[in-house]
């Protein structure tokens, strides 16, 4: 019998991590009070506007549209800031799919840039390389909930008249200098999907700083109509892609915690990256005093296999899970190397439709490495837990590394 509990040694822990999502009686009574209420669309009630309103005052906007999902956020932010077919939209190599179907989506181009290893950010170096004269936006991804340097990403979109749509899913309240990711670009949008830290199980918020991008997103949305106008007259093409009530009511219970539990997050992740970078192929990402607030959708860290008896990434995710740590390789392939993108799978029930790009092409080395060998993810209910959850990790990691040996 191994140390390792993946070889019959005893685990460094049997306690679950904290369980997402996290709600009480709030949520309940504000539900409730929409069933009584009778008005359960966001056209007849006030829990989307007042929402809408609160979330916007708290990152600073202007404007905020309530939407049904993230993913329909970033694609009617893109078409509201006018990308549409044929433009190209610069975008990291190292994201969700959704950022790259949105663009799709608009009928414009997803351009892949390699990531900055020491943030997962896109690499801002390596954006103008990839400025054509077809490109008309840059959306960067605060990845994890860190923030992108909008300063830098600002200027080049100054430079080359292009907008920005931040694609801030993961990064409610996270901070570059001092300001709110979302509205720093032209656009930004953030998802309420079931696994995120504020959750109401599906929706997402576009905000804006620009009174005619809003006029549109708030159109789009709205099957294409305008304020003011009659009911049944429609002046864009657009689709129902409102939020109800039911969503927005929990969203309130959700974020009124929110600050709390941002702050225990933000906290953890300050211990982690203390402690795991005192271990020899555990490096974290860069610190920078830049960062004045991270939302830690996701806790990221390199795992590099050479410390660890070059152990694969793969088997020391196993051993970890088996010593009762709950984590993730994180994208296991390139945005790039998926099949919807390297089969160009674009047309009606996934026919193949060129546009002029070979996706299968491109290689981008520290997305690559990101994916196959180094990142590990911690999700971020595991940092709702407390000091002694987070030392087991930091143990775990240690006890698998001392005994790696026995998983070559």
């Amino acid at each position: 019998m191994g140390k390792l509990a993946i070889n019959g040694g005893k685990p460094v822990r049997t306690k679950p991590f904290p369980s997402w999502p996290i709600w009480d009686e709030n949520e309940i009574h504000n539900l409730k009070k929409v069933i009584e209420s009778g008005k359960w669309g966001s056209l007849h009630g006030d829990q989307v506007s007042s929402f809408t309103e609160k979330y916007a005052q708290y990152h600073q906007a202007k404007y905020g549209i309530c939407v049904n999902s993230g993913t329909t956020a970033l694609k009617i932010a893109l078409f509201a800031t006018g990308v549409g077919a044929g433009d190209e939209v610069i975008l990291p190599g190292y994201t969700f799919i959704a950022t790259a179907t949105a663009i799709l989506d608009v009928g414009a181009i997803p351009v892949f840039v390699d990531i900055d290893p020491e943030t997962y950010n896109i690499d801002i170096g390596k954006i103008e390389a990839a400025i054509t004269e077809r490109s008309k936006a840059i959306m960067p991804v605060h990845f994890g909930g860190r923030p992108c340097d909008m300063e830098k990403i600002s200027q080049l979109a100054k430079k080359h008249k292009l907008v920005v749509v931040e694609d801030a899913a993961q990064a409610w309240g996270s901070e570059w200098n001092g300001k709110k990711v979302g509205a720093l670009g032209d656009a930004g949008c953030f998802s309420f999907q079931s696994s995120k830290n504020i959750t109401c199980a599906e929706g997402g918020i576009i905000l804006t700083n620009d009174e005619q991008t809003a006029q549109f997103c708030r159109s789009f949305s709205n099957c294409g109509r305008v304020e003011g106008g009659v009911w049944y007259e429609h002046y864009y093409v657009g689709g129902n892609f409102r939020m109800s009530e039911f969503h927005a009511a929990i969203l309130h219970a959700q974020f009124d915690r929110y600050p709390e539990l941002k702050q225990k997050r933000e906290n953890n992740a300050k211990f982690l990256n203390e402690k795991l970078s005192e271990i020899e192929g555990a490096a974290t990402l860069a610190d920078d005093p830049a960062v004045t607030s991270n939302s830690y959708h996701i806790y990221i860290w390199r795992y590099q296999p050479q410390p660890f008896n070059n152990v694969p990434k793969s088997k020391f995710i196993d051993a970890m899970r088996k010593e009762g740590i709950f984590l993730s390789p994180g994208y296991s392939i390139p945005l790039y190397v998926q099949p919807v993108l390297k089969n160009q799978a674009f047309g009606p029930r996934g026919r193949k439709l060129d546009i002029g790009v070979d996706y299968a092409a491109y290689h981008l080395p520290e997305t690559e490495k990101a994916c196959s060998e180094e990142a590990i993810w911690f999700p971020q209910s595991v940092l709702l837990g407390d000091e002694n959850d987070m030392q087991d990790i930091v143990d775990a990691v240690i006890k698998v590394k001392e005994n790696s040996a026995e998983l070559g």
